[in-house]
């Protein structure tokens, strides 16, 4: 099936290089048996990313391999990043990713292997009891483990990590599925809406990075207050679905109403 990989980026420049080396050999893999689409989207950045994002990708020329540039006015989060991914992309099986090499690229075949026949999301899952994480922040540990844990008493105990970007999705999601969210919350509301539609997902156990090149973008605080404020709607549309849910008293017969 034709393939779609989306990175959002924003203020990258010290990783596009890094970014081209690590992804172009593994698409020239994919492309062996596929036509595979790479959607780079400069989300707002304030340095030279936009220019070296074109100096290095825009004359590609690879077998297979098609290019899509995507570039916002201004920074809109990652969230609204995603979003113009997806409505550029093509590809019947669309993956999005980090571009600063916390999921390696040469793990997008594995990712891939779980999209079985009965799947319709595969999730990248440091969480999952074979899974790991190396090197990694505690802070940043504590938000996302912290996080997922929430959501996995709430949603689906099954599923170890709803906060990875690392992701593929097939084609009908993105067309079926809203999210509204323009920050970090944005991948973890995409695949919790899709998972209470119904959508099947499958993990799949990897070890999470530290940041490989580049800064880290992430506002920890707005991330923890977007993903309390998510978990609480969750939480009310359950408790107002189970209340409708509840049979409705019987009225009391007139004689014993004292008629």
């Amino acid at each position: 099936m034709d393939l779609s990989i989306i990175i959002p980026c924003f203020n990258e420049e010290e990783s596009m290089g890094q970014l081209q080396s690590k992804l172009l050999p593994v698409v020239r893999d994919l492309a062996q048996s596929r036509t595979v689409e790479i959607v780079l989207v400069d989300d707002g950045s304030a340095d030279n990313t936009w220019a070296l994002m074109q100096e290095t990708f825009g004359t590609l020329n690879e077998a297979n391999v098609t290019v899509r540039l995507e570039k916002h006015p201004r920074n809109m989060g990652l969230g609204a990043a995603i979003r113009t991914g997806f409505a550029a992309a093509t590809g019947d099986i669309i993956i999005t990713t980090d571009s600063d090499g916390t999921y390696k690229f040469s793990e997008i075949p594995s990712l891939l292997s779980y999209m079985t026949t009965d799947i319709d999301i595969v999730t990248a899952s440091p969480y999952h009891p074979q899974g790991g994480v190396a090197g990694v922040p505690q802070y940043r540990l504590i938000l996302s483990k912290g996080s997922s844990f929430i959501y996995r008493l709430i949603v689906n105990w099954r599923i170890y990590c709803y906060t990875a970007l690392f992701r593929a999705y097939r084609r009908e999601i993105i067309e079926t599925i809203p999210f509204h969210a323009d920050g970090y919350l944005a991948g973890t509301e995409f695949m919790v809406k899709a998972m209470m539609a119904g959508y099947r997902v499958a993990e799949y156990p990897t070890v999470l990075h530290q940041r490989n090149f580049g800064v880290s973008k992430a506002k920890i605080a707005r991330t923890i207050k977007a993903h309390l404020q998510f978990q609480g709607t969750i939480l009310l549309n359950k408790l107002n679905i189970f209340a409708r849910k509840q049979p409705k008293p019987r009225p009391m017969p007139r004689e014993k109403m004292g008629y």
